[in-house]
């Protein structure tokens, strides 16, 4: 397996796939997820001459289960090893759910050059809790809620999750496809309990609104209106407007799990937004 070793010993497992020389797109995938859930985007930007890199966060999927280091602040941290062991210069970083917040702080700090454009889907920013200063955000029980089930049955949480809300299998009429189901609790048993615990506080507590402001690359933020996990009104254009060259893009009733439920949607679009000038 291709890992890189952080500073505190943590091994990070990732892909890289395709032409060393071509430009490479970097996926940054959700909670409690890992590299494999960007297998559509992954396999369909490689068939495009891409190289595409996508890793495991740690505590997920393939990567070290450490005690610590379970925060955005950590995160970045694991994403610059990587990307400085791999000497990637003009990427693309794409971020869904968690992994966009894990984008907006990494590409806001990112070293002259590393960074070409930026792409959000279902993501995080600004920031999920309801707060003084973000009223219109989810209640702080909700995802004590989360806590809550995962320490109680985390195999049934991981069913619960993506046969409800995640992919919107839970909406009248929804065609609900089993395999993406098993996949998401698949990926997600992989992972360690402490770090999906810990990394409840990390997605949804962390504020965004410094790191958007700073973006100064192009963004595309895509959202579905019908998040039912990352809502749509709280997210999606408020990103778009703290961006200094952020583009909103809109899709009417699909879900948090749009990449998987409507891939040949989302891949042409972040294609065309990759590919334009």
């Amino acid at each position: 397996m291709s890992t890189v070793t952080t500073p505190d010993g943590t091994v990070i497992f990732y892909k890289d796939w395709g032409p060393r020389d071509a430009q490479p797109i970097v996926f940054h995938h959700g909670w409690p997820l890992s590299s494999d859930d960007w297998d559509a985007q992954s396999l369909f930007f490689l068939s495009k001459g891409y190289r595409v890199i996508a890793h495991d966060r740690r505590g997920h999927g393939r990567s070290g289960q450490p005690a610590t280091g379970h925060d955005m602040d950590a995160y970045v941290a694991d994403v610059n090893v990587l990307t400085d062991a791999l000497d990637l210069r003009g990427a693309v970083h794409v971020g869904h759910s968690t992994g966009g917040g894990e984008v907006a702080r990494y590409v806001a700090q990112a070293k002259p050059g590393r960074v070409s454009k930026a792409v959000l889907v279902s993501a995080i920013p600004p920031v999920m809790v309801k707060k003084d200063s973000n009223p219109e955000g989810t209640p702080i029980e909700v995802f004590d809620g989360f806590r809550a089930a995962l320490a109680a049955n985390r195999a049934q949480f991981y069913i619960d999750v993506p046969a409800g809300p995640f992919y919107g299998f839970n909406r009248p009429g929804a065609e609900v496809s089993q395999g993406l189901i098993d996949r998401w609790w698949w990926q997600g048993m992989m992972g360690a309990a402490n770090a999906h615990y810990e990394c409840i506080k990390a997605f949804s507590e962390t504020d965004f609104t410094e790191d958007l402001k700073k973006i100064d690359v192009p963004v595309l933020v895509m959202h579905g209106t019908d998040d039912q996990v990352v809502p749509y009104a709280d997210s999606g254009p408020k990103s778009a407007e703290l961006l200094t060259n952020g583009t909103l893009k809109s899709y009417e009733g699909y879900p948090h799990g749009m990449l998987s439920t409507h891939p040949e949607v989302l891949n042409a679009d972040i294609l065309a937004f990759v590919e334009g000038q």
